[in-house]
């Protein structure tokens, strides 16, 4: 399971990335404090809808825009049942272990899931680029 406050962090993050800024620069402009942005981008804390408005206005983009992206990666792990569950096989080399499980793409977003561990897998989430847009590579590790 892909946790909500995961993929609205590793969003912002990229965001924020893509504009080639630092945590300080954006919370700066967001008047929040730097930890807790940080805390954010990390899914480790839950940010409220103004703090996320905030944050939207502070990297130039629309809430909605950030909320539809995040909404479309949701989808499409949902839709990858059984993705994120622990491998039985012990027996894989470390080649294997490593390998890409499962790739689906829908409309302008594709999510391909590599099994890092037995108990870790890494779904990578990938926008294609819109006019006017940059692509956006977004990973979750679980």
């Amino acid at each position: 399971m892909v946790l909500l406050r995961r993929v609205i962090g590793d969003a912002l993050r990229a965001r924020r990335q893509g504009q080639h800024r630092t945590l300080r620069e954006v919370s700066t402009a967001a008047n929040m404090s730097l930890g807790y942005l940080s805390e954010i981008e990390r899914g480790q804390k839950e940010a409220s809808s103004e703090l996320l408005a905030a944050i939207c206005d502070a990297l130039g983009a629309q809430l909605s825009e950030v909320l539809r992206e995040v909404a479309d990666t949701m989808a499409l792990a949902e839709q990858m049942q059984g993705v994120l569950v622990p491998v039985q096989d012990d027996a894989k080399s470390p080649a294997e272990e490593h390998s890409i499980r499962k790739v689906h793409a829908e409309g302008d977003v594709s999510v391909s899931v590599r099994q890092d561990t037995p108990l870790k897998a890494t779904l990578r989430a990938t926008r294609t680029p819109r006019p006017g847009d940059r692509g956006r590579d977004v990973i979750y590790a679980a």
